[in-house]
């Protein structure tokens, strides 16, 4: 265990390194994040798992740790029943092994049972060949969903995010639906 951890620390350097160049926030408002992504799905957050995959980048081994959300609820986007597993980069297997992501969501906001909204668009290569359907801009594209005085409520995240302000569940569900048909025409 000891010569693993120094590895996966020169491991973790080499990566963040190489990405400091290539990381960029990007701002979305919720018509620019329907537009970008495959759906959205509505749902409780039934199973997480963090997992760890291997490659080789310029003759180094390079471990990546994704955590995978499977979310069963139904799209926002046509309200058919959905299953799907989303994924992003980081997560932790024990409390030694796995990696921190700062752009990966809170670990409160990814619990077993909560409800949620998650944006997310497949992708082929999320990192070392891993082909998912990506948690659109990680922690950005998921949103927790709580009852309010007998209403569903879609909580916020600020400025910059999709859904800057808390809408009412219904107001987003039917503001999405009508963002996708209109991208559809």
């Amino acid at each position: 265990m000891l010569f693993r951890v120094p590895r996966l620390l020169t491991a973790l350097a080499l990566v963040a390194a190489t990405s400091v160049g290539l990381a960029q926030i990007i701002r979305l408002d919720l018509p620019q994040m329907v537009a970008q992504t495959d759906d959205a799905v509505l749902g409780t957050i039934t199973a997480s798992k963090v997992f760890r995959t291997d490659g080789f980048k310029e003759g180094q081994v390079q471990e990546l740790y994704f955590t995978t959300l499977t979310i069963t609820g139904r799209s926002l986007s046509n309200d058919q029943p959905l299953t799907v597993d989303v994924t992003f980069p980081g997560g932790l297997i024990s409390p030694t092994v796995g990696a921190h992501n700062s752009e990966a969501p809170a670990v409160a906001d990814t619990k077993v049972g909560n409800r949620v909204v998650a944006f997310f668009r497949h992708v082929e290569d999320l990192g070392n060949g891993l082909a998912c359907n990506a948690l659109y801009t990680s922690h950005g594209g998921l949103y927790r969903v709580y009852t309010q005085r007998g209403t569903d409520v879609v909580q916020g995240r600020g400025a910059g995010y999709a859904i800057s302000s808390n809408w009412t569940l219904e107001s987003l569900d039917a503001e999405i639906s009508r963002l996708k048909a209109e991208g559809k025409r």
